[in-house]
């Protein structure tokens, strides 16, 4: 008896609300885009001072395949193969050239170069011309490559301190 009533609890009590919870936490990303707010959302598009304002979509789309493609050198917006060049806002705008737009960082992940600009890094960092290096990169569209653009410079007005090591906003 004392079986029956352990199995009916977990039957009808536990695989529920633990289906439930789980469900839960599966949308809560899609809750949190939908409250980053228009100005957070708009990003600096290219040199020429443009601008572009990301959709709630596009800011999904940019952190799946920056978790896909991305993250496991650059988690949270450290690169792992090399700390001392980050993600953060600060470092992307001092790199030659600066890699602090959209557009800009769209080059970088079908151009790549070393952080003075001086070599080309095809070969040492993903991109789109070396997809058979680079498999994961093989199936980005430029749209995607803006979501994650868009995914990285968003990150410190999002997340502060946590994005790229903890440097401080400034």
């Amino acid at each position: 008896m004392f079986f029956n009533l352990k199995r009916k609890l977990l039957r009808y009590v536990a695989l529920p609300t633990c289906a439930l919870l789980i469900s839960a936490i599966a949308w809560v990303p899609n809750a949190n885009a939908a409250e980053i707010d228009k100005a957070t959302r708009t990003l600096p598009l290219n040199a020429s001072g443009d601008q572009m304002t990301l959709t709630t979509k596009q800011l999904l789309t940019g952190q799946r395949k920056f978790n896909g493609s991305c993250a496991q050198c650059h988690l949270d917006g450290v690169t792992k193969t090399n700390p001392s060049v980050d993600l953060s806002s600060e470092t992307l705008a001092v790199a030659t050239p600066p890699r602090n737009t959209i557009e800009s960082i769209v080059n970088y992940l079908e151009n790549p170069t070393t952080y003075d600009g001086l070599q080309p890094i095809l070969e040492s960092h993903p991109s789109t011309q070396r997809t058979d290096l680079f498999p994961k990169m093989r199936d980005l569209t430029q749209s995607d490559l803006t979501a994650i653009a868009g995914h990285i410079l968003v990150q410190p007005r999002i997340v502060g301190d946590q994005w790229a090591g903890g440097k401080p906003k400034r």
